[in-house]
């Protein structure tokens, strides 16, 4: 079972707790804001997609973790890698996304998760090149995309939604974990 710790969180496969939470999250709108098309997410969504990301694990060797806060157990939201389907210009590629629970913002838990799958994806997996897709206009993303060391490659719009979206990569050359 792939875990990472990291001062403050643990980044783990997801289980059968986890769904509560995660549709809590999932159904607030200022944390969906930014998703999509800003529509919130019932349980039974939320249950479908911790089905797939878990297939993604199966099939891919990477995926979403969910994200545990270490000092209570609580589950703050996910951090992973994923395929973006959605948007082929960029494949082949592999993203990194996260989402955290509006209680969780702005202490630092979305830059630490990302920061620890980056490694992951470079180190571990093996991957040369990971991309970060966010709506344009998200700042909080954008912040976390800068940490990270990524640069903007291309700016686009999202197929179904109509969004603007922002392409951000970083290979394992640029990379300074």
């Amino acid at each position: 079972m792939t875990e990472i710790r990291t001062p403050r969180l643990l980044l783990r496969r997801w289980d059968d707790d986890d769904l509560v939470p995660m549709a809590d999250i999932n159904a607030d709108p200022r944390v969906m804001r930014w998703v999509d098309d800003g529509s919130v997410c019932d349980l039974e969504h939320t249950a479908g997609a911790i089905e797939g990301w878990e297939e993604e694990w199966d099939e891919e060797g990477f995926g979403l973790f969910a994200v545990e806060l270490l000092a209570s157990g609580e589950l703050a939201g996910f951090t992973g890698l994923y395929v973006p389907e959605f948007l082929p210009e960029v494949g082949p590629a592999v993203a990194i996304s996260w989402r955290l629970g509006s209680q969780f913002w702005g202490q630092g838990y979305a830059s630490e998760a990302a920061q620890a799958t980056l490694e992951f994806a470079l180190q571990d997996r093996g991957l040369d090149r990971v991309i970060s897709i966010s709506r344009a206009g998200d700042a909080a993303s954008e912040n976390v995309i800068r940490k990270l060391g990524m640069v903007l490659e291309r700016e686009t719009t999202h197929p179904e939604y109509g969004c603007a979206l922002r392409v951000h990569a970083i290979d394992l050359t640029e990379y300074q974990g």
